[in-house]
């Protein structure tokens, strides 16, 4: 045993131990922030414009600051970029994180001094987590990869901005550096078939421990493998023990993974993004993601059937049920004030506070008012599978509003590695499994509205194919996996 492995356990137990203490008073905890927050943004020109020196509870913070989206924040991120200081936060931000927006095309999410820390502790704590429960300390002898996008940055104004996967490269701790690929050099290289190659080349020499990555990216990553040594990846990587992933539901990869692998791995699944570090798996036992109420967010939310409406539910972590799909709110050590990012999350333990990410607020299918969301779709999929063994590279569900022939139907497109050996049958049973999930679904079908799914059989790396067409292949983009209109499904019908 290494010396770095035998202290990596004791350590673990230390920063496990010391997390209790915000896990397990999560409510006092958000409350005392909330406030702290107000008190340090209060002379900030947001804090100005939003009356912070009169709130003293959350009461007071509903009354006087709205949920809004980055279209409604973005006048002013504007006043930052031109040079400002004390809009939304105390100072300037030390990075602008750049994604890809919705209405403005680009969105500027400001990381502070004071949030960075937070993206940083709360992966390493994900991995202590899995440490100190497993005992398996071998992981830190290896070498670690994360697939993400380059660490170049460039400045907007004059605040350095780069995406949030580069960012954090940048403050990797320097026990960790040692052990990490690819090489700057290749983690630059922005044309991502490009990048994955040189990957293979610097990683098949070595002992990789530690893969992590976003599930489709990676399993690019893991054919190219293949390709090239026609070995498993238990092959190829014999200490090969924990994947770390996030940004979409690992479930519909995990029989491909299994496959190119050779073996079961163990996976803890990470909730970061660009607005602040949200959950991380705690337990290979437990359902769901631990929610870090102590990592400079104070969270809200909302009950998505009601999101829409005039005067929607808007709650603190104090009043969440259990089973509920929640919006998600965030109100940051960074300076975004209730900020909806667009995701829905469900609480599966409130001891302690374990979510599961169950969609975004704008990726559902509700063409004829069923409001199908990516939950459902994703539930009745992995249900389908075990009946109907297959294996499903990826999908996505779209209307078909106006088909040529017959009633309206949702429409499945869907990338098989395999493919089941009844087709019809498992189609059958997916529509089902939906109609079970869904309610106002079923009384579509069963009034004559829609007719039964249909599925649409797209071809090898058809869904790789159509983000390489559209500039986003690799990084920290995916295909959603439903749609209220059918601009993806008709350029995905094309490969």
């Amino acid at each position: 045993m290494s010396i770095k492995s035998s202290l990596s356990f004791p350590f673990a137990k230390y920063i496990v131990s010391k997390n209790k203490k915000w896990k397990n008073n999560a409510v006092k905890v958000q409350s005392d922030l909330l406030l702290s927050l107000v008190k340090q943004a209060k002379t900030t020109q947001f804090g100005k414009d939003h009356n912070f020196t009169k709130i003293s509870n959350y009461t007071d913070w509903k009354n006087n600051v709205p949920v809004r989206d980055y279209e409604e924040l973005k006048d002013y991120i504007q006043e930052i970029i031109d040079g400002k200081k004390d809009v939304l936060w105390p100072g300037k931000p030390l990075y602008f994180c750049k994604t890809s927006g919705t209405t403005s095309g680009v969105k500027y999410i400001p990381i502070s001094k004071e949030s960075m820390p937070n993206h940083i502790t709360a992966a390493r704590d994900a991995i202590l987590s899995y440490i100190a429960e497993t005992k398996n300390t071998s992981i830190v002898n290896g070498k670690m990869i994360f697939l993400q996008g380059s660490p170049e940055l460039t400045k907007t104004g004059d605040i350095l901005t780069g995406r949030l996967s580069g960012i954090v490269a940048h403050h990797i701790p320097a026990y960790l550096t040692k052990n990490r690929l690819p090489s700057f050099k290749t983690n630059c290289i922005e044309d991502w078939e490009t990048k994955v190659d040189e990957i293979v080349g610097e990683t098949l020499p070595e002992n990789m421990s530690l893969i992590s990555g976003i599930p489709p990216w990676v399993q690019m990553y893991f054919e190219k493998l293949q390709d090239k040594t026609g070995k498993l990846i238990k092959d190829i990587f014999p200490k090969f023990d924990l994947f770390i992933y996030g940004g979409v539901n690992y479930e519909p990869y995990r029989k491909s993974f299994e496959k190119l692998i050779g073996r079961k791995v163990d996976g803890v699944e990470l909730y970061p993004a660009s607005e602040g570090f949200i959950a991380y798996q705690d337990s290979q036992k437990e359902e769901g993601m631990l929610l870090c109420v102590n990592h400079g967010i104070f969270y809200e939310f909302i009950p998505s059937v009601e999101f829409f409406n005039e005067n929607p539910t808007r709650i603190s972590l104090a009043d969440v049920e259990v089973g509920v799909n929640y919006v998600i709110i965030l109100n940051t050590d960074a300076g975004l004030w209730g900020y909806n990012i667009g995701d829905t999350i469900k609480f599966v333990s409130i001891d302690p506070y374990r979510i599961i990410v169950s969609g975004r607020i704008k990726h559902f299918t509700s063409a004829f008012g069923e409001h199908v969301i990516a939950e459902e779709v994703e539930k009745s999929l992995q249900e389908t599978l075990v009946k109907f063994p297959a294996q499903v590279n990826e999908f996505h569900v779209a209307p078909k509003v106006n088909p040529e022939n017959g009633l309206p139907c949702h429409e499945w497109l869907i990338e098989f590695e395999s493919q089941p050996q009844n087709l019809a049958e498992f189609t059958k049973m997916l529509d089902d499994k939906l109609q079970g999930l869904n309610t106002y679904y079923k009384d579509l079908i069963s009034g004559g509205i829609l007719k039964p799914l249909e599925v649409s059989i797209i071809g090898k790396n058809g869904f790789r194919d159509y983000m390489k067409s559209i500039g986003k292949l690799g990084g920290q983009n995916k295909v959603p996996r439903l749609a209220n209109d059918r601009k993806i499904a008709d350029k995905l019908r094309i490969f």
